[in-house]
């Protein structure tokens, strides 16, 4: 089968790789659509950095560098392995792809175990990935949706729950008001939850696109360019001067921070859900002086089940994030070099292996 395989920084090639074999409390998917994610790109341009490189095995998965790359996916279950019970063939599945030590906790009573020693991610540190025609994952990991969700836009519910995830870290609730800084993929799946969540929804974002698809796409109820107005300023005109309740920061841009810090109202909590490759600078006595109350997230933790019921319930419609699908074997030309070039024309590109 053909897979996309990445060996270094720059260096990702289409393979025939042997079709994955389903053991024992595993399930075997046919792999309908994966999307390509920022995380992707940074190791494309800056790895490994969650791929263990070639010669340095990862501890849980053993494998290193060639890896098959893809964690965004959705597909149709077309085998079960031994002890597999409560999924069959032509189920329509996505995956939580964690890669853990098999003494983990993940029930509903470990609210952590996305933080456990050495997590990654399949498509990352090993165990096959949905850049491929077929995978085979833990039962653990595999989510059954409803044939009512289409399966290209299915594959945005991995992005989703990390989106649901920061959101619930927030805090928020029904009536608050949220200014998101960026309106890339990641803010734009946050504001839709936010908005699922009965939420009133600003974003700040320098790109006229950007603002564009937040407006189109109904997640956001006010967009605004720093460069043209006091972002926080405005904010405040919107909220009879007291300020966002909530802020996300989906950036990782010190002027979007410092925005944030000021645009929100006092015992206001700013969550951060981008990915800062430097250290942050930022006004610690204004944080002290508001008592705001900054937190991180990462990735997911029993998001999966709520992420699929917002979408099967209809509360939020991701069709509008997809804007291109590509097969395999233009991974390259039409899917990294588009995202990493032309990265306002694109939210979510979407890879249909078999192609």
């Amino acid at each position: 089968m053909k897979a996309a395989r990445y060996y270094d920084h720059g260096d990702i090639r289409i393979e025939d790789i042997p079709e994955p074999t389903v053991a024992p409390g595993e399930v075997g998917i046919d792999v309908a659509y994966c999307g390509i994610c920022g995380t992707d790109l940074h190791e494309y341009l800056d790895g490994p950095i969650f791929v263990p490189p070639a010669g340095h095995p990862h501890p849980i998965s053993g494998e290193s560098a060639p890896v098959t790359l893809g964690h965004e996916m959705s597909g149709v279950v077309y085998a079960v392995g031994e002890g597999v019970t409560d999924l069959k063939p032509g189920d329509h599945v996505v995956v939580e792809p964690y890669i853990l030590y098999d003494d983990v906790d993940t029930s509903e009573n470990n609210m952590f175990y996305h933080l456990s020693k050495d997590m990654n991610f399949i498509g990352l540190a090993g165990r096959g990935g949905g850049l491929a025609e077929k995978i085979s994952v833990k039962r653990r990991w595999v989510h059954k949706i409803s044939d009512s969700i289409a399966l290209d836009e299915a594959a945005l519910i991995e992005p989703l729950s990390v989106a649901y995830h920061a959101v619930e870290r927030s805090g928020l609730k029904a009536g608050d008001f949220v200014l998101i800084g960026g309106a890339g993929p990641i803010g734009l799946l946050n504001a839709a939850v936010a908005k699922a969540f009965g939420a009133t929804v600003a974003m700040s974002e320098l790109s006229p696109l950007r603002r564009k698809k937040a407006e189109e796409s109904g997640v956001a109820d006010y967009t605004f360019s720093p460069k043209e107005v006091d972002v926080a300023e405005e904010v405040r005109k919107l909220t009879g001067g007291a300020g966002a309740d909530v802020g996300i920061e989906a950036t990782s841009v010190q002027p979007v921070l410092d925005m944030l810090m000021d645009a929100v109202r006092p015992g206001a909590v700013i969550t951060i859900v981008s990915i800062w490759g430097h250290k942050s600078d930022f006004d610690m006595h204004k944080l002290v002086m508001k008592e705001i109350d900054m937190r991180g997230s990462i990735a997911y933790v029993n998001s999966h089940p709520k992420t699929i019921k917002l979408v099967e319930e209809g509360k939020i419609n991701l069709k509008p994030f997809i804007t291109g699908k590509i097969g395999l074997d233009h991974l390259i030309d039409e899917g990294f070099d588009t995202l990493i070039h032309h990265n306002e024309t694109a939210v979510k590109i979407l890879v249909d292996p078999k192609l």
